[in-house]
């Protein structure tokens, strides 16, 4: 099924606070990620909960989408932590049709193609942003579930592989080095 991702989800954009170091919410910004959008396991509640209104709490499969900057990432929130805001660096997608995963409308907003797509219609010079109507209007072919699973599946074991080729290729390094200083002795 193709559908726009407006018509499949709830998008607003994520709360402008000052963290005040302490408090009851993790306040989610870009820096919280690593370079493959990965959240960081250890977060610590830096957000005064007072006048946060609930609407900003992230809920479980929440997809989190990085729009401004050169690095644009979807993440899904997994409430594994403590209660969590998102930041402005943040639109927070909130899947409303059962038929889509949450993981999969990440993976296709990180998809290369939908990547290039986006950063082509990024605004603003210094720091592009992609604006909330080009997310909202973006085209989304929705396969069913079993073959979104499958999808996911394939692209996590794509993953292990590519990890493990660079941890093989590490050690080759490493006992090629060890050789070359034996060697030497």
């Amino acid at each position: 099924m193709k559908t726009l991702i407006k018509n499949i989800t709830n998008i607003q954009t994520g709360l402008f606070a000052k963290p005040a170091g302490i408090g009851e919410l993790v306040y989610l910004q870009s820096k919280h990620f690593d370079e493959f959008g990965q959240l960081h396991s250890v977060l610590h509640p830096d957000l005064l909960a007072e006048g946060i209104s609930e609407k900003h709490l992230l809920k479980n499969g929440d997809v989190l989408f990085a729009a401004k900057g050169t690095k644009n990432f979807a993440a899904v929130f997994e409430n594994h932590n403590e209660p969590s805001v998102a930041s402005t660096s943040f639109f927070v997608i909130r899947p409303t049709d059962n038929k889509v995963l949450p993981q999969f409308l990440a993976w296709f907003l990180n998809n290369h193609t939908t990547q290039t797509l986006l950063k082509g219609q990024a605004i603003g010079t210094s720091i592009p942003s992609i604006s909330k109507q080009v997310l909202e209007n973006l085209e989304i072919t929705v396969p069913n579930i079993e073959i979104q699973k499958v999808i996911l599946k394939i692209t996590e074991l794509r993953d292990k592989e590519k990890s493990l080729k660079q941890k093989i290729e590490v050690l080759r390094e490493k006992r090629i080095q060890q050789q070359i200083i034996n060697l030497i002795k």
